[in-house]
């Protein structure tokens, strides 16, 4: 059972945010999903009655606290929330402009925190909640090429821990999923950058990547979204301050 009758999840429109939203609406939860682009927000919304699209940018503090009050207000207060929203670039860190760097950190971490702390107070209140931050494998182990990336995904497994520690006597828990490469738009634009800065085929991009998880596959949106959901539900009540690995055997 998923604890929780509100749940918000960011960069709900696509990827792995839209396939957990849809897993949490078909688990009966209400759930507000937001991003910066309304289109593939409303299309989400489409897919099920239960989810309500907000158009919101999680680096901008204000408009993250105005759809916690006005979701809330409308919906009740959040049960869950789902920190997924996270961009990604690629070049060696000697080319890496200083503006790059702080937009991959205002996105991934700086977002993540704003995502997180209008809802905080309220769940210790209650002492219920459940908070999961989706961050990736390479909040555990380094990358080339991504520097910027892995420096904000290693923070937020540290924000992740933080905030467990700091919530544990309330009954909230705090945790992360770290998949590998996942089939997604995210991907898709990686093979993109491999092709044109490497003369690589498309093919040979993907085998490259998908090399990286032992398995020699990419994970689906869907592993994410059911591991989600297990630590919303009931039987992960005692699991907190954790950076769960979907990769494979790739890290642990």
């Amino acid at each position: 059972m998923i604890m929780g009758r509100h749940a918000l999840v960011t960069g709900g429109g696509s990827g792995i945010g839209r396939t957990v939203a849809l897993a949490l609406a078909d688990a009966g939860v209400a759930v507000t999903i937001c991003g910066r682009r309304p289109a593939p927000l409303e299309a989400t919304a489409g897919e099920n009655d239960r989810i309500f699209a907000v158009a919101a940018d999680v680096t901008d503090e204000a408009a993250m606290a105005k759809l916690h009050a006005e979701a809330e207000a409308a919906r009740g207060p959040f049960d869950i929330v789902v920190v997924n929203a996270g961009m990604s670039e690629s070049s060696p860190a000697h080319r890496t402009s200083l503006a790059d760097w702080q937009r991959t950190l205002d996105v991934n971490l700086t977002g993540s925190f704003l995502t997180v702390k209008p809802a905080l107070a309220g769940m210790a209140k209650r002492k219920a909640g459940r908070i999961v931050f989706v961050a990736s494998t390479a909040g555990l182990k380094g990358y080339a090429y991504v520097a910027p990336y892995v420096a904000a995904k290693h923070g937020v497994i540290g924000l992740m821990r933080a905030l467990a520690t700091e919530m544990v006597r309330t009954g909230v828990t705090v945790n992360a999923v770290c998949p590998g490469f996942v089939e997604t738009d995210m991907l898709a634009q990686s093979v993109e950058r491999i092709v044109r800065t490497t003369g690589r085929s498309a093919e040979e991009a993907r085998a490259s990547l998908s090399a990286t998880n032992p398995q020699g596959r990419f994970i689906q949106p869907q592993e994410v979204a059911a591991a989600v959901l297990w630590l919303c539900g009931d039987a992960a009540g005692s699991i907190t301050g954790q950076a769960l690995s979907l990769s494979g055997g790739e890290t642990w």
